[in-house]
C-alpha cells in the first residue's frame, strides 16, 4: 500500500526527493523515472522556467508513489461525480450543482479524509472535505472567479490504496464553455479513462471527439452507462449498441464491454447490483495488469514533452548570446514588423472569412431543405407502420405512447444525419481555415529562416489538417412538454377520446409532433454547424496571435539575458554559453534515458 506522502512546498502532487514507492513492481519506475523528472525540474529552475519545473516535480511525485490517473470523462450531468463517490464508498465530491468549475479534482489515497486546493497563483490551501464545494462548483465559484487550478481529496478508500487516482473532470457541454477547454487541456495527463455515457443522448458529438482524442495515446478505457435506473432495458440496449459501434469505428479497435450501472443506487446501497461488480473487477484488473505500465508511460511522455520545451529555450538563449546584439535587435524589430503585418493580414482575411461563411450558410440551408423533403415522408411512413403495434389503452396513456414513438423516429432520422452534416461542416471549415493556416505557416517559415529556434517546438501548432476548434453543442430537443402539457382539460379530452375509440385525433397530433421534432432539430443541426464555423474561426485567429507573440516573447527575453551577460564582459558571455551547453547536454541525457 502506498502511504500518503507529505508535500514539501505546499503544492499539489509535490513530494520530497526521497519519496520512494512501496507499491510492488514499481521500484524501477521510481528510481529511474522520478529521478529523471526531478533532474528536469532542477534544470528548469536554472533556466527560470517555473511552469516546467512545477509540472516536472508534480509528475515525479506521482511516479515515485506509483500513482496513475484514471480520468472520469463525459457530458455534463452524466453523473460522473456520483459515480466516483459510489466507487470510493462515500460522498467526497459535491453533486447536484450546475455545473462544476474548470478545475479537475483528483481523489487519492490518504490515511485520513482531508482536501486541498491549488490556485493559479501557485498558492495551496488545505481545507475540510465539506468545504470543497466552495471552490469546485459553479454555484459557489461562478466561472472560477477564485482562480482554482485544481483540487485534491484524500480518502482512506481501499480502491485507491494501490496507486490508482480517480480524476473528476469538468463536464462537457455545460453552460460555462471554459469547462470543456479545461478537460481537453487535461488530456495529456490522463493514463486511463473511465468514460461515462448515458442513454439520452447516448453519445454526444463533444464526447465522441474527446474520447477519440484520448484514444490516440491511451489504450485503457472503461465504458460505463450510468443512470440505468432511469431507462428501460430497450433504451439501454439501443444506447450500448449505438455507442459501441460508433466508438469502435472512430478508434479503429474494440472497446470492450459497457457496464450498465446506477451510481446513485450504489451510493445509497439500494436497488439491483446490475453490472457494478463487473465494473469493480475491471478496475481491479486495470491496477493489477496495467498499473506499472501506465505509470511508466506517463513518466516517458512527461520527460519528452518537458525536455523539448527546455531544449528550445536553451538553444534560443545560446544563439542570442553568440550573435551580435545589434543583429538580435534587428531580428526582433523585423519580427515585430512581421507580426504587425500578420495582424493586418488577419484583419484583411476576416472579410474573406465572412464571404465564405455566407457560402456555408447557404449550403446548409439547402441541405436542411433537402433533408426535410426526404425525412418527413420517411418518418411519417415509419410512424404509420408503428401505430398498430402501440397498445390501445386509455386515451392519456395512448397519447404518451404515440408521442414517445414519434420522438424515437425523429431521433433515428436526425442523429445519423447530424454525423453526416458534421463531416461536411468539418470539410468546409478545413477548406476555409487553409487560407489562415497557410498565411500563418508562411510567417513561421520566414521567422525560422531568421534562426528563431523557439519554433522547433511549435511546427504543428497550426496544422492545416486540424479541424474545428470547438466541439458540437448539439443536444436533441425532445419537446415532450409541448406534446404532453400538464393540462387537466387535455387529459379529460384524451380520456374521452379513448373511451369512444376516436384515437385518430391523437394519432394526427402525433404526426404533427413528429414533423415539429424533425423541423426543430434539423434547424438546430444547421445552427450548431454554423456556430462551430464562426467560433472556430475566432479560436484560430487567437491561436495564430498567441503563437506569434510567444515567439517574440522568448526572443526578447533571450536578448535581455544576452545584454546582461555582455555588460559583465566577454568572460561572462563565455561562461553563459558554456553553462547553456552543459544544460543542453544534461537535458539530452535525461530525455535519452526516458527512451532507452
Amino acid at each position: 500500500m502506498a502511504p500518503e506522502r507529505p508535500r514539501n512546498d505546499g503544492k499539489m502532487d509535490i513530494a520530497p526527493v526521497s519519496a520512494i514507492s512501496e507499491n510492488p513492481g514499481t521500484a524501477r519506475v521510481t528510481s529511474v523515472g522520478a529521478t529523471d523528472l526531478l533532474r528536469l525540474a532542477g534544470l528548469a529552475e536554472q533556466l527560470s522556467d517555473r511552469p516546467v519545473g512545477d509540472e516536472a516535480r508534480g509528475l515525479a511525485a506521482r511516479v515515485a508513489e506509483g500513482r496513475f490517473y484514471v480520468a472520469c470523462i463525459g457530458q455534463f450531468k452524466r453523473g460522473k461525480s456520483t459515480l466516483i463517490n459510489a466507487l470510493i464508498g462515500e460522498p467526497a465530491l459535491p453533486v447536484g450543482f450546475i455545473p462544476v468549475t474548470a478545475a479537475p479534482t483528483v481523489l487519492r489515497y490518504g490515511a485520513s479524509r482531508h482536501a486541498g486546493v491549488q490556485f493559479r497563483d501557485g498558492s495551496y490551501r488545505e481545507i475540510p472535505v465539506a468545504e470543497l464545494a466552495q471552490y469546485v462548483t459553479e454555484e459557489h465559484n461562478p466561472e472560477n472567479q477564485k482562480g482554482v487550478a485544481g483540487a485534491e481529496v484524500f480518502v482512506p478508500s481501499p480502491l485507491l490504496s494501490t496507486g490508482m487516482c480517480l480524476v473528476d473532470t469538468p463536464g462537457l457541454g455545460s453552460v460555462w464553455s471554459g469547462n470543456t477547454s479545461v478537460t481537453q487541456a487535461f488530456v495529456p495527463h490522463i493514463d486511463a479513462a473511465l468514460v461515462v455515457l448515458g442513454a439520452d443522448p447516448p453519445l454526444a458529438g463533444e464526447e465522441l471527439a474527446l474520447v477519440e482524442d484520448i484514444g490516440r495515446h491511451v489504450q485503457n478505457m472503461i465504458l460505463v452507462l450510468n443512470k440505468a435506473d432511469r431507462t428501460t432495458g430497450e433504451e439501454r440496449a439501443a444506447a450500448v449498441g449505438f455507442s459501441r459501434n460508433l466508438l469502435e469505428k472512430r478508434l479503429h479497435r474494440p472497446v470492450g464491454p459497457m457496464f450498465e450501472v446506477s451510481a446513485s443506487e450504489r451510493l445509497a446501497k439500494r436497488g439491483p447490483d446490475r453490472d457494478w461488480s463487473k465494473l469493480l473487477a475491471a478496475l481491479d484488473r486495470l491496477v493489477r495488469a496495467s498499473g506499472r505500465q501506465l505509470v511508466q508511460a506517463a513518466c516517458e511522455r512527461g520527460v519528452q514533452r518537458l525536455g523539448e520545451r527546455l531544449l528550445a529555450l536553451v538553444r534560443e538563449e545560446r544563439e542570442t548570446l553568440e550573435r551580435p546584439l545589434e543583429e538580435s535587435e534587428r531580428r526582433i524589430a523585423n519580427m515585430r514588423e512581421t507580426i504587425a503585418g500578420a495582424e493586418r493580414s488577419i484583419r484583411e482575411l476576416s472579410f474573406l472569412w465572412l464571404a465564405e461563411q455566407r457560402h456555408i450558410s447557404d449550403l446548409f440551408v439547402d441541405r436542411h431543405r433537402a433533408f426535410l423533403a426526404s425525412a418527413l415522408p420517411l418518418g411519417e411512413a415509419e410512424f404509420d407502420r408503428a401505430l398498430p403495434a402501440i397498445p390501445r389503452g386509455l386515451g392519456p396513456a395512448y397519447r404518451r405512447a404515440v408521442m414517445r414513438e414519434a420522438q424515437a423516429i425523429a431521433q433515428r432520422q436526425v442523429l445519423p444525419w447530424l454525423e453526416a452534416e458534421q463531416e461536411v461542416g468539418e470539410a468546409e471549415y478545413r477548406r476555409m481555415a487553409g487560407r489562415f493556416v497557410q498565411m500563418a505557416n508562411n510567417l513561421l517559415t520566414q521567422l525560422a529562416a531568421e534562426g528563431v529556434r523557439e519554433l522547433a517546438r511549435m511546427p504543428h501548432a497550426l496544422d492545416p489538417e486540424t479541424g474545428f476548434r470547438i466541439r458540437s453543442e448539439f443536444l436533441f430537443r425532445d419537446l415532450i412538454s409541448l406534446a404532453q402539457p400538464a393540462s387537466p382539460l387535455r387529459w379529460l379530452a384524451d380520456l374521452a377520446l379513448g373511451l369512444v375509440g376516436a384515437r385518430r385525433v391523437i394519432e394526427n397530433d402525433g404526426r404533427e409532433f413528429l414533423r415539429r421534432l424533425l423541423e426543430v432539430n434539423c434547424s438546430r443541426v444547421q445552427n450548431d454547424i454554423l456556430n462551430r464555423v464562426q467560433e472556430s474561426r475566432s479560436r484560430l485567429e487567437v491561436e495564430i496571435r498567441k503563437l506569434l507573440h510567444e515567439v517574440s516573447r522568448v526572443a526578447t527575453e533571450a536578448l535581455t539575458h544576452a545584454r546582461e551577460a555582455r555588460a559583465a564582459g566577454i568572460e561572462a558571455v563565455q561562461a553563459a554559453v558554456a553553462r547553456l551547453d552543459h544544460l543542453e547536454r544534461q537535458i539530452l541525457e535525461v530525455t535519452g534515458n526516458a527512451t532507452s
